[in-house]
């Protein structure tokens, strides 16, 4: 399945890109298993690892890593925002 994946910010920076399509592997069904997926690259990749500090949205909806992916979703990751 394909799926459109955003990066914003200090996440976009670390990882090189800010947006990518990718076909995932069968075994990746959920938003914490492509994390997981995508930190294992390596390098500013790791940003994604889990235990950091990343928020995610699916579909521009807020969702936690048991969010169930589809083909043709949007996932966008990024830091949690502070204003002031």
């Amino acid at each position: 399945m394909k799926v459109k994946i955003l990066y914003f910010a200090s996440l976009r920076e670390a990882v090189g890109c800010g947006s990518e399509t990718l076909e995932l592997p069968g075994e990746i069904a959920t938003l914490g298993a492509l994390r997981a997926h995508l930190s294992a690259r390596g390098d500013g990749w790791q940003a994604l690892a889990g235990g950091r500090n990343v928020r995610a949205a699916l579909n521009q909806r807020m969702v936690d890593a048991e969010a169930v992916l589809a083909a043709g979703d949007e996932v966008a990751f990024f830091p949690p925002v502070t204003g002031g």
